[in-house]
């Protein structure tokens, strides 16, 4: 996900984005466990796109206040 496309989330989106990352993480996490891991790459993906979305809505909060 890129920066342009975050910023046009509003908060509650972006609420929403972070629990379906995390969630896919989770699995991802679990297939590695369980010995079913193929997407070796998109861990790091996720992970980034979650700094991205704390990042992001970190300036938006700063621009109100």
């Amino acid at each position: 996900m890129k920066a342009d496309e975050i910023r046009e989330l509003s908060l509650e989106e972006m609420d929403e984005k972070l629990t379906e990352l995390y969630t896919e993480l989770r699995d991802l996490r679990f297939q590695d466990a369980v010995g079913q891991f193929t997407a070796t790459a998109r861990p790091r993906e996720i992970r980034k796109d979650i700094a991205r979305i704390h990042t992001i809505r970190t300036e938006m909060e700063a621009a109100e206040a």
